[in-house]
């Protein structure tokens, strides 16, 4: 593996801990997308119940890019709280369970495991004493690489991951193509930019559907959300305006003399929210899965405060800190831990200043592995 694709990954991270500033506490948006998702996912499990035949005496589900803090179980609790339900209704013994929740090493993996416990009293709890066994695994590493041994995954989930691509595009590395000013596509992006994301994007996707294939058994399912764009530009503020305005604020503190223009301009985010239809274009060309369903889900501008209506300063607050928790420690890492507070007190200013706003647009998948 190239030297900056395991940059990337060490440092594609959400800020750990609990604290006030960390992604436990500022993923509201992310909760909301999930919560969202719960009806096409619940139709893949009880397909999964109801195709399969016998279910084996453990199945085993995955979640990529499971994070840490209170979104964690979130999915993997409702797969096997469907699948326990739905076996008593048949008449079938429930199965076991083996949750394999998978993360770059970075994650805060601690976090996670202090919290299993609770996660195991709350699904005995809201299925009886007698659920179980159930029994969970970390699996640190990239989700674009093997990571599970061939045919041994029933059931699959990825939410809000897939649109961090492996490593920046090796052109913006080479330095064949410049984003100066900028840290992602904006509407000043040349073609060769454009295509050089999309292209970066394809080659992850079509990379992580070819090993998710070979680890999931035949009949199996795969749920997948990611952010994405209704439209065929991929410049639009649908999809880049909150970049626009973090490379503003960073542009401000190059003016302060807080950050060398030249840091700036090597900056480049490993990111890219495709169109829909050429996800659904990039899975059929695959050929190993059938799409079961697809839809696309749309939070507010304001998505970030949990569904409140704010002032725009305090609404301002609440997207800036989400954001922080996302992005601090690829910033951190490039800029400095000393310019995190000024970055982001300066990006609060501009989004409160700015009238623009713009609906958060993810697509939710459904899949089948083809026999």
């Amino acid at each position: 593996m190239k030297k900056e694709s395991m940059g990337v990954q060490q440092v594609i991270c959400m800020k750990g801990g609990v604290g006030e500033g960390s992604y436990a506490r500022n993923s509201k948006s992310q909760a909301a997308l999930l919560s969202k998702s719960m009806p096409l996912l619940e139709q893949a499990v009880l397909d999964l119940c109801c195709t399969t035949g016998t279910l084996p005496e453990s199945v085993a589900i995955a979640d990529l890019g499971c994070s840490s803090g209170p979104n964690t179980f979130f999915a993997v609790s409702e797969i096997m709280t469907i699948i326990y339900k739905r076996c008593r209704q048949l008449g079938r013994s429930p199965p076991g369970f083996w949750v394999f929740l998978n993360d770059l090493p970075g994650n805060d993996f601690n976090a996670v495991f202090k919290s299993l416990p609770a996660f195991h009293e709350k699904m005995k709890e809201e299925n009886g004493e007698e659920f179980g066994p159930c029994h969970v695994a970390a699996v640190p590493g990239s989700f674009y690489h093997k990571l599970f041994p061939s045919r041994r995954l029933h059931f699959v989930h990825s939410s809000c991951s897939l649109h961090w691509l492996s490593q920046v595009p090796p052109e913006l590395l080479n330095k064949q193509i410049t984003n100066k000013g900028k840290i992602y596509l904006s509407k000043t992006s040349s073609p060769a930019l454009i295509d050089a994301y999309a292209s970066q994007f394809q080659r992850d996707f079509s990379l992580f559907l070819k090993l998710r294939s070979e680890e999931t058994v035949p009949g199996g399912r795969m749920v997948l959300s990611l952010m994405a764009r209704r439209t065929p530009d991929p410049v639009s503020d649908e999809s880049c305006l909150l970049w626009d305005l973090l490379a503003q604020a960073l542009q401000g503190l190059v003016s302060e003399g807080l950050i060398a223009e030249e840091k700036l301009d090597s900056y480049n985010a490993p990111y890219y929210q495709p169109y829909t239809e050429d996800l659904e274009t990039e899975i059929e060309n695959d050929g190993s899965f059938s799409i079961d369903g697809l839809e696309i889900m749309v939070l507010p501008w304001d998505s970030a405060s949990g569904g409140q209506n704010y002032d725009r300063p305090t609404t301002a607050q609440k997207i800036a800190k989400s954001m922080k928790a996302v992005q601090e420690p690829m910033l951190a890492s490039h800029f400095g831990a000393e310019i995190m507070d000024p970055l982001f007190k300066r990006l609060i200013e501009i989004i409160a200043a700015d009238t623009r706003e713009v609906e958060h647009v993810s697509v939710l998948v459904s899949m089948t592995r083809k026999a």
